[in-house]
């Protein structure tokens, strides 16, 4: 900054400044007093304060009709117009759609007997609007496939077994075509993904399978820390052991008998964890071998690598039945199981659509058993229910498996074409040596602890 000797100077230097530069405004001085105030203020065109005014004018008023809008947009959405969806949860155009209707496969129906009604489509506002805002994800996504993708063994006979020409067949095997009758009116569209026990809860939970039907046993640890969510239990069951006559064992065996013994069984299942357990309780020293599936475990046992073979009593059971050498006598023990094995589908937690659909596909199997409707007589049931619960099961008038996003008539499916849970059960289990009777996998009526909710 220039110092002038006197404010004569100064004031002489501004106007020399203001003369030659007069659009940069006053020149400032060291002496700011000593200038008359009319050099010291800003010259202004006084245009900028009315812009500024005019913006914040503008936007307050942009900001009161934003707010008018959405405003409109609740009044709209509280009176059932338009309602606005996340991105996470929108489908393309964000229009409710009723499932996609599958080709009905021809079934086997008594002569004269109507042919099933083709799936009615249902118009949006019938939809429920729980569905619609819950059920986006494994039921959207199996509808829009077209196949449901079921995880099973492949070696767990008589529950689901690979045979020769590469088909599944099984007693879980039947509960995934069921949930694919029920979901997409075709028993045949499921895709079935065989899965080792340490395999089978990852691809739940990445999305290769849409549920697990794969003798998984329903305990806390896997309920909360696993991750995943069971359904209805398809087969109460226990574990036991099985050993050779040769070695000493009889059916009356008991855990205290085994002391030194060589115990095989799977790899990564509560029944390695169990037999643990149980051997401590007892006060026994085993060695314990595990192998990736029971169809390597039986392999080792026949080898004579294992004194004893250890897994729910009824894969022993259809195990001896299919396994066991002529020239040996295999028995299982002890007597009553030492554990609880309630076996079932499991899913993915928190879809709550496609747990109903599931969970109401296994009910509606045994509540064709309660009302004595299996796959010979369903056309005939359909025709003529024997009473409301019986109609309301089969499609007629009170059916609720329409609010479930399903065809009306998709239990009536099931059982035509899969069967009631009777049905699966004879022609899997009981065929392996596994008598339902007496057992605890009969109805509730009938002395086991089957006990479906009411259809209504």
């Amino acid at each position: 900054m220039a110092d002038y000797d006197s404010q004569e100077a100064a004031r002489e230097a501004m106007a020399s400044y203001e003369h030659h530069y007069p659009h940069h405004g006053p020149y400032f001085v060291e002496s700011r007093d000593s200038v008359p105030k009319s050099a010291r203020e800003p010259k202004s065109s006084g245009a900028f304060p009315w812009v500024l005014g005019a913006i914040v004018i503008v936007t307050a008023v942009l900001g009161v009709a934003f707010l008018l809008f959405q405003l409109g947009r609740v009044e709209v959405a509280l009176e059932g117009g338009p309602r606005f969806v996340p991105a996470e949860r929108a489908t393309p155009g964000d229009e409710p759609t009723a499932p996609p209707v599958a080709a009905q496969p021809e079934l086997d129906q008594p002569e004269g007997a109507e042919p099933p009604a083709r799936r009615p489509t249902v118009e949006p506002e019938e939809v429920d609007e729980v569905r619609l805002t819950q059920g986006a994800g494994t039921t959207a996504q199996v509808f829009a496939r077209g196949v449901l993708n079921c995880g099973v063994s492949g070696r767990a006979y008589p529950f689901s077994e690979t045979q020769a020409d590469g088909s599944v067949v099984g007693f879980d095997v039947d509960m995934c075509r069921a949930v694919a009758a029920a979901m997409l009116g075709d028993a045949d569209a499921v895709n079935l993904v065989e899965l080792s026990a340490a395999e089978r809860f990852t691809a739940l939970s990445v999305g290769d399978v849409d549920v697990l039907m794969r003798n998984s046993t329903w305990t806390q640890s896997r309920d909360t820390d696993v991750g995943v969510d069971f359904g209805p239990t398809t087969y109460f069951d226990g574990q036991q052991l099985m050993g050779r006559a040769s070695d000493g064992f009889t059916a009356s065996s008991q855990i205290a008998d085994i002391d030194g013994a060589i115990v095989c069984t799977t790899a990564g299942t509560t029944t390695e964890l169990a037999m643990v357990a149980e051997a401590d309780n007892e006060g026994v020293s085993i060695e314990l071998l595990t192998f990736q599936d029971f169809g390597e475990v039986t392999e080792a046992f026949i080898e004579r690598t294992c004194d004893l073979i250890t897994i729910d009593g009824s894969f022993l059971l259809s195990r001896k039945a299919e396994a066991q050498p002529s020239d040996q006598e295999w028995v299982i023990f002890p007597q009553v199981p030492f554990t609880k094995e309630p076996l079932g589908p499991i899913y993915r937690p928190d879809d709550s659509q496609f747990a109903d659909i599931v969970n109401w596909t296994v009910y509606a199997m045994l509540t064709a058993d309660e009302n004595r409707i299996n796959q010979t007589n369903v056309f005939e049931a359909q025709a003529n229910p024997a009473h409301a619960q019986a109609g309301r099961l089969l499609g007629g008038p009170g059916e609720v498996q329409s609010l479930m996003g399903l065809a009306p008539d998709a239990f009536f499916q099931v059982i035509a074409q899969v069967g009631s849970y009777n049905d699966v059960y004879v022609r899997h289990l009981e065929a392996a040596g596994m008598p339902r009777t007496g057992s605890l996998n009969e109805l509730w009526n009938d002395g086991g602890i089957m006990y479906p909710p009411p259809v209504r």
